[in-house]
């Protein structure tokens, strides 16, 4: 009961359907662990309706949601996790970031970092994608990767921006505008981590 604090399942045609996705969740959640899922990467299948239904932290993947689902997250609170790097590997589409957002649902970027499909845990790199060819702002894509991750990890009251009271989880960065971070796509301009108000040295 202590180990984990999320049920995940793979929502999608030829993995688990979505009654068997309910099941699921739905028993994860009698065990105390909150509910996530991948959905709607392959084919619009239905699973984003379905996070919703359920209660869902977030959404993952999400490049063939449709409107309904858009409508069904946004009124339940479903944060939509978008995985640029996986779209960019195996150039299979883009989440619809701009009608996400559009819609006011919180969107969050992430890696996805695995070895099948993004071999890649940078994220600023993430953000670069998510502004050149999913249409995000360098705000949006900031806020997506910092504030609106920790909020796909239920962890928005202590973490993800500066605000009294929050943990000092911070990265100083040599950059002369925070648009750099993905502009200047390819370069680690982290000079200083700095986790729970402790200078990291590497």
């Amino acid at each position: 009961r202590k180990l984990a604090e999320f049920c995940d399942v793979f929502c999608e045609q030829g993995y688990f359907d979505l009654e068997s996705s309910r099941r699921i969740l739905e028993a994860g959640k009698a065990w105390g662990m909150a509910p996530k899922i991948h959905a709607e990467e392959l084919t619009p299948f239905g699973g984003a309706k379905l996070a919703a239904q359920v209660g869902a932290v977030s959404a993952d993947h999400l490049e063939r949601v449709d409107e309904a689902g858009i409508a069904a997250m946004r009124d339940a609170g479903v944060v939509a996790t978008l995985l640029p790097g996986v779209s960019f590997f195996l150039n299979h589409g883009y989440a619809p970031a701009r009608a996400l957002i559009d819609a006011g649902v919180p969107v969050a970027i992430a890696s996805d970092f695995n070895p099948g499909s993004c071999m890649s845990f940078s994220m600023p790199l993430m953000m670069t994608i998510a502004c050149t060819q999913m249409r995000m702002s360098p705000e949006e894509a900031l806020c997506a990767a910092t504030l609106n991750g920790a909020a796909a990890l239920r962890l928005s009251a202590t973490c993800g921006s500066i605000e009294v009271g929050k943990n000092a989880d911070l990265l100083i960065v040599d950059v002369p505008d925070y648009a750099f971070l993905a502009y200047h796509f390819g370069t680690n301009h982290v000079v200083k981590t700095i986790k729970n108000g402790t200078i990291l040295e590497f």
